[in-house]
């Protein structure tokens, strides 16, 4: 019965992520901090910041992702299943009822109107993501290292026009942090080897 109990709050947590959340993942990553980490200490801040870096390097949108990793964490298969169901539904259900509508939906000057106020929304929300990310890694300098180029390059391509992904932006720095992390690891062996 415990269980049960645990999915269905799971469920119910990651359904409100997903109801009232606009912008995707990322403008997501703000709530599932708060919900997550901080009031339901389902996982560690140390893990969230994990959590994210996986999440985003796998396949498929960073929520579902997020959602399936703490599932199973918490509960196994059936809280993954239960997680990733919460985080969907809401979505599927709100892009199915606006379907059936969509063109008299449309030509409302309301909805224009409340879809623009909704982008400042998002922004807003994978800014704050981003900032609360950035305090919580490590000061080391690597990690400084790559989030300064990381920005510099980003503003740079902007404003040059360059057309440039934001995957390619993770793939090369977790490159980076592979090989930093393999010189470290040969270099711990080689001077135990000396001792």
């Amino acid at each position: 019965m415990k269980k049960g109990k645990l999915l269905l709050e799971m469920f119910i947590t990651l359904f409100k992520i997903g109801l009232f959340t606009f912008g995707g993942g990322y403008a997501m990553l703000a709530l599932l901090e708060s919900e997550l980490v901080e009031k339901k200490g389902w996982i560690k801040k140390e893990e969230f910041l994990d959590m994210v870096a996986i999440a985003e390097s796998t396949p498929g949108p960073i929520a579902i992702n997020s959602a399936t990793y703490v599932g199973y964490k918490r509960a196994g298969a059936l809280g993954s299943a239960a997680a990733t169901l919460g985080v969907v539904l809401p979505s599927f259900i709100i892009i199915f009822v606006i379907s059936l509508f969509l063109d008299a939906f449309l030509t409302f000057e309301l909805v224009g109107y409340a879809f623009r106020g909704i982008q400042a929304c998002v922004v807003y929300l994978i800014l704050s993501s981003g900032i609360k990310m950035l305090k919580g890694v490590k000061k080391t300098p690597m990690s400084i290292a790559i989030i300064s180029v990381v920005l510099i390059c980003m503003v740079a391509f902007s404003v040059f026009l360059v057309s440039f992904s934001s995957i390619f932006y993770i793939l090369i720095s977790g490159a980076v942090g592979l090989t930093v992390y393999g010189i470290s690891c040969a270099k711990g062996k080689r001077e135990e080897g000396n001792k």
